[in-house]
């Protein structure tokens, strides 16, 4: 199967040695209400899944945890046999309770559960990139990430998992992960409007090390700014498709993984992160978040 990657905005980024487009896709949606249970609509599931394959996208983010193990069904059910371009991201660390809380699950046996659990929905025999999950629903938290983080090491010496990668890590875990084996990336909460990881980005751009934004349009509460607004209405552009396009052009390690249940959608981000913002236009989008 032929990939457009390149005429992606952003082009491609290499995660280990895997590459894969800067514009990726974030499954999380596909999922019911809450992230619980099945899609309303599972043949426009199954069609969007499809449709991010026809763009050239090569890069999909996941986790057994959403639905639980109803987006990884899907995927298996849409792309199967997998294109050999496509890499699927998943994370390891938490599960969900019947209230639908993302109640931490980072013992040993819960880290060698879930790869298990994801390499069994995802059909696959070697997962291509695990991230390690950390923090609660409020954000990031400090503490040591070194029995969770080496057991996902172990797992990878035995074959399971290809590269490794930390979410929801505050700084010094992220940089005590790499004392302890080497990471392709970090997954934070970062937005135009939520700049807490200026500094990690600039520091792992240097190093090589990816940094994928979630919540890159403000997740359950959408980015709202009237310099934002301003400049969309210049441009002629949505004010998501400009937050999109301000993060590929913020550092070229950024990765995007904006989530949609809806084929158009998934379109208009495509197009929308492909903007140019100009130099005054950078700055004046870089106000929002200072």
């Amino acid at each position: 199967m032929s990939t457009l990657s390149t005429s992606l905005p952003g082009g491609t980024w290499t995660l280990g040695d895997l590459t894969v487009t800067r514009f990726g896709y974030g499954a999380m949606q596909l999922a019911g209400p809450g992230v619980m249970g099945p899609p309303a609509d599972r043949d426009g599931a199954l069609a969007v899944l499809r449709e991010v394959i026809d763009l050239g996208i090569t890069h999909i983010d996941t986790a057994a945890a959403y639905g639980p193990r109803v987006t990884n069904q899907l995927i298996h059910e849409a792309l199967r046999p997998y294109p050999e371009s496509l890499h699927i991201v998943t994370k390891v660390g938490a599960i969900r309770d019947e209230h639908g809380g993302w109640p931490p699950a980072r013992q040993p046996e819960d880290l060698r559960r879930a790869v298990h659990e994801n390499l069994e929905t995802l059909g696959l025999e070697v997962l291509d990139l695990v991230n390690l999950r950390l923090g609660n629903a409020q954000g990031p938290q400090p503490g040591s990430l070194a029995e969770p983080f080496e057991t996902l090491v172990e797992l990878q010496r035995q074959g399971l998992i290809r590269h490794l990668g930390v979410s929801n890590a505050t700084a010094e875990q992220v940089a005590e992960a790499r004392a302890i084996a080497p990471i392709v990336c970090v997954q934070n909460m970062y937005n135009l409007a939520y700049r807490q990881d200026d500094e990690l980005i600039d520091e792992l751009a240097e190093e090589g090390i990816a940094y994928v934004p979630f919540f890159p349009l403000g997740g359950f509460s959408p980015l709202q700014s009237s310099a934002l607004s301003a400049v969309a209405a210049r441009l002629d552009a949505t004010p998501m498709s400009v937050a999109l396009a301000w993060l590929l052009q913020r550092s070229p390690n950024i990765l995007l993984i904006p989530g949609t249940s809806s084929v158009a959608h998934l379109r208009e981000n495509v197009a929308g992160a492909g903007l140019s913002l100009s130099d005054e236009e950078l700055a004046e989008l870089d106000k929002i978040g200072r």
